[in-house]
């Protein structure tokens, strides 16, 4: 693929993220936020380190302070040089000395902080230690909204990612499937999807025949066979930002059942994507997709949730699930995925990303959504 390479993002973009993060933790009744390495440090800062160590690195902000990054000083030169790093002040400490005393002295004794979820058990018990009064909650159950609505500079990412998966369905519909092992045809999903400039490869599902009717089946010894059902499901991170398309193509002519399934399906992807729009409440398109599987006598094999929030991690909220009442704002990011699966015969399922806009949904995938015939 070609094109102009997107602007990084730098210390301004960083500044908001944190700003913002400090006043939605604030809204929702929090001290603060205190922020492991992962994704939401990446996001918030820019700043990655190399690998996550018994060594504290931890994000602070609070409404009262500019924002503070406690690391270690041997990582130190590393962290300054993030992008986000002149947004922030960095707090360096040396092997010997308390870290999490030095954490305590900039929180509120007895507040209530939003850790993110992915944050050591050692580090939040030693932090539980020098503030017994306070307490914590995951970023997922305090704010599982923080990352869900991107900018505009992020949807652009985002499309990017979503050409990039296109381009690899385009290319893989053309490969031998007949004859070959579901590893191989994995392999040709992961080299595509990084030719086509992911960094980073999170899945390749390649599900023929009766394993089709597992959705997480990913890749396995079994060669496909002549009159198979295959279920793709594959993506990664480009620039930074998340892909995932799914789509189901058929070694050989399918029988009349096959066909009927996939474009049960395919209306069901449909309707779900036909129910984004501003303000609906996150079950609805499940429930828009749900409803022409189970009109179908299809109900009970569609066994999974109709999607899931993406962005600087291929899966996040918000989750297109029944109960969910939160409402689709424009700039969330999901995937609209229904399927069916047949208990040892075969499976179905089409995906799509797609992002909320002022008056709809936009698909940031658009391959074909009839059913491929491969060799």
């Amino acid at each position: 693929m070609t094109g102009t390479a997107p602007a990084p993002f730098g210390a301004d973009d960083y500044r908001a993220r944190m700003e913002r993060a400090a006043r939605e933790a604030a809204d929702a009744g929090l001290a603060g936020l205190l922020v492991a390495p992962g994704p939401d440090l990446v996001w918030l800062t820019g700043y990655a380190p190399t690998a996550a160590t018994e060594r504290l690195t931890l994000l602070v902000l609070t409404p009262d302070r500019d924002p503070v990054l406690v690391v270690p000083t041997l990582e130190a030169p590393d962290a300054a040089k993030a992008a986000g790093a002149p947004a922030l002040t960095l707090r360096d400490w040396t092997d010997g000395k308390d870290p999490y005393a030095a954490t305590a002295a900039l929180l509120d004794t007895g507040g209530r902080f939003g850790i993110s979820d992915n944050a050591w058990a050692m580090h939040l018990l030693a932090l539980q230690k020098a503030l017994p009064a306070a307490s914590y909650a995951s970023l997922t159950e305090a704010l599982p909204m923080l990352r869900a609505v991107k900018d505009a500079a992020e949807l652009e990412l985002m499309a990017a990612a979503g050409a990039a998966a296109d381009a690899t369905f385009e290319e893989i519909r053309r490969v031998p499937f007949g004859g070959r092992r579901e590893t191989e045809v994995g392999a040709d999903l992961a080299d595509l999807l990084r030719r086509f400039g992911h960094s980073q490869v999170d899945f390749t599902i390649v599900a023929s025949g009766p394993n089709g009717a597992d959705p997480h089946h990913e890749v396995g010894d079994r060669v496909i066979e002549h009159g198979d059902m295959v279920v793709l499901d594959f993506g990664g991170l480009k620039d930074g930002y998340g892909s995932d398309t799914s789509r189901t193509v058929h070694v050989g002519e399918p029988t009349d059942e096959e066909r009927r399934v996939h474009d049960l399906v395919r209306e069901a992807q449909e309707a779900g994507f036909r129910a984004v729009r501003p303000g609906v409440a996150c079950q609805e398109v499940d429930r828009a997709a749900r409803a022409v599987i189970a009109d179908a006598g299809y109900g009970e094999y569609f066994i999974h949730r109709t999607g899931h929030g993406i962005g600087v991690t291929t899966h996040e909220p918000p989750y297109m699930i029944e109960g969910e009442v939160r409402p689709l704002v424009p700039g969330m990011c999901f995937s609209v995925e229904p399927g069916v699966y047949l208990p040892g015969r075969f499976g179905v399922r089409i995906e799509d990303i797609v992002t909320v806009t002022e008056d709809g949904g936009r698909r940031l995938n658009d391959t074909t959504r009839e059913l491929v015939i491969v060799g």
